[in-house]
């Protein structure tokens, strides 16, 4: 058998902790012909793969591999002609530089609302893969603080409900882990004072109407003790079997009147939508309608008749 020696090279290198590291490995015979048959690639620390030769040349690619030096073993595995022979290269693996983002919910929020912050941690290209460990969060302002999240899924969130009215800064911080470098990523919440309660009460009028007859209804809205002041805003009337109408508050009231209700019994509900200071309420009423009394007059002519003369009688 001819003897050969094995040429081994590594691409890219180095390479970034998730990307595809290509492994190419290239016999060459002293003497006459191409090499055939398979290579075997050994990684230390990574894969075992085998490739086979085309045109004396065999290659594979390779993921996963750690962060660190790794030596490669480039085995040719001979042929009934060529005897085998080996190769060495190596690859240096570098962790991978990430992106970090946040964001907060609800934002807006209110005093005392629990605050959601949610910081996702991803691989730059060409790294690949899920960034773990922790993301430390800290919080500018008023009933913040500094808070520490687990990673899952590249994710990682953390909760408060002691921020202050005001605007804060929010900074997450990815510590990094063996594989992946940190990074960090910037935010603001806004913290609003809390929505005063209200009550929203319902009247209508007439009660009970007949049928035809204009019906007013009336939402009177107020804030709840302690608190005080003139709710402003929207009241939308939903009438069972009737129309829905939506009126503004004046002085905390608001109405609005229809002629088309059906006979019957009709629930009323009426919905404040609230405002930057007044939290929205519904309250609900009952409106009965009743038929509508008739009266029937009855008239004829000609009138006085005589005798075999036609006589129309008319009742309105």
């Amino acid at each position: 058998m001819a003897p050969t020696f094995t040429l081994a090279s590594a691409s890219p290198n180095p390479a970034v902790f998730g990307q595809p590291v290509t492994l190419t490995a290239t016999v060459i015979p002293l003497g006459l012909g191409t090499p055939t048959g398979t290579v075997t690639f050994v990684v230390t620390g990574g894969p075992t793969v085998t490739g086979t030769l085309v045109g004396g040349t065999a290659t594979v690619t390779v993921s996963g591999i750690s962060v660190g030096f790794h030596t490669i073993t480039a085995t040719y595995n001979g042929s009934a002609l060529f005897s085998p022979s080996s190769g060495l290269t190596s690859v240096t693996v570098v962790k991978a530089s990430t992106t970090t983002t946040v964001t907060s919910s609800p934002d807006p929020s209110t005093f005392g609302q629990p605050v959601s912050i949610t910081a996702t941690v991803a691989p730059v290209a060409p790294g690949a893969g899920t960034p773990t460990g922790t993301v430390t969060f800290v919080i500018g302002g008023g009933g913040g603080g500094t808070l520490t999240g687990t990673l899952s899924g590249g994710t990682a969130t953390v909760t408060t409900s002691s921020l202050s009215v005001g605007t804060h800064s929010i900074t997450a911080t990815y510590n990094g882990n063996a594989q992946f470098n940190p990074s960090s990523g910037t935010d603001t919440q806004t913290v609003t004072a809390s929505l005063l309660p209200t009550t929203t009460t319902v009247t209508s009028s007439p009660d009970p109407s007949v049928f035809g007859q204009s019906v007013t209804f009336t939402a009177t809205v107020a804030p709840v003790p302690p608190g005080s002041g003139t709710p402003t805003g929207t009241v939308t009337f939903v009438i069972s079997g009737g129309p829905t109408l939506t009126a503004p508050l004046s002085g905390g009231t608001a109405s609005v009147s229809t002629s088309s209700l059906s006979v019957g019994s009709h629930t009323v509900t009426a919905t404040y939508s609230g405002s930057g200071t007044f939290a929205g309420s519904s309250g609900t009423d009952t409106q009965t309608v009743n038929k509508a009394s008739t009266t029937t007059t009855v008239t004829s002519a000609p009138d006085p008749s005589v005798v075999g003369q036609p006589v129309t009688f008319t009742a309105t």
